[in-house]
Formats: C-alpha cells, sequence, structure tokens
C-alpha cells in the first residue's frame, strides 16, 4: 500500500469511526461523498471532528512504523521453523529475531 492509499484509508476509517450514519464513501480524487444505509449523500458531515480523529489515527499509524519496517526483513516463517528444529528458540532469538528488532527499535 503507498502512501496516498494509507492517508486515503485513514480518512475514510476517521470518518466511520465519527458519523454512524454513513455506511459507504465515493470518492473521485479529492471529493468525497458520504452515502447513508438507504442510499443516500449525507451533507452536514463535520470536517473538524473528522480532521481531529484522522489526526488521531495518523498518530497511532505512525507510532507502528517500526513494526512496518520490520516485517519485510523477518526470513519466511518457514526458514524459521528450520532454523528453530535445527538450532533452538535461543539461537533464533538472538541470530533471527534480535538483529530486525535492534535495527528497527520500539520507541
Amino acid at each position: 500500500m503507498n502512501k496516498y492509499e494509507d492517508c486515503k484509508n485513514l480518512k475514510h476509517n476517521a470518518v466511520y469511526n465519527t458519523h454512524d450514519e454513513v455506511v459507504s464513501i465515493r470518492s473521485d480524487g479529492d471529493d468525497m461523498c458520504y452515502v447513508d444505509a438507504d442510499g443516500n449523500e449525507i451533507e452536514g458531515v463535520d470536517e473538524s471532528v473528522v480532521a481531529g480523529e484522522y489526526t488521531r489515527l495518523q498518530a497511532e499509524y505512525d507510532a507502528l512504523q517500526y513494526q512496518r519496517d520490520r516485517e519485510p526483513e523477518y526470513p519466511s516463517m518457514a526458514d524459521q521453523l528450520d532454523y528453530i528444529y535445527h538450532n533452538g528458540i535461543a539461537k533464533w532469538k538472538s541470530d533471527m529475531v534480535k538483529p530486525v528488532k535492534d535495527a528497527h527499535p520500539k520507541p
């Protein structure tokens, strides 16, 4: 998922979290149309409330960046299980897990 898609999803989640009546969002570029359960367009979505929720969600997303950075650096699950089988859990932790965690520390 690219940065634009991440932001778009956060914006949609911010709307859903703050406006229970919105069940669908149609977007065309930067323009968004909010839709209720009957398929009617909703007017009056409070963008300031949405903006506050978006800021909260963005902070939450940013705080977990270390997880997204670590994920591609871990070996496949099959390789990790094979390593555990041949070397034990303590060696797996020190040889496979710790270097990735050290490279991308939890804030």
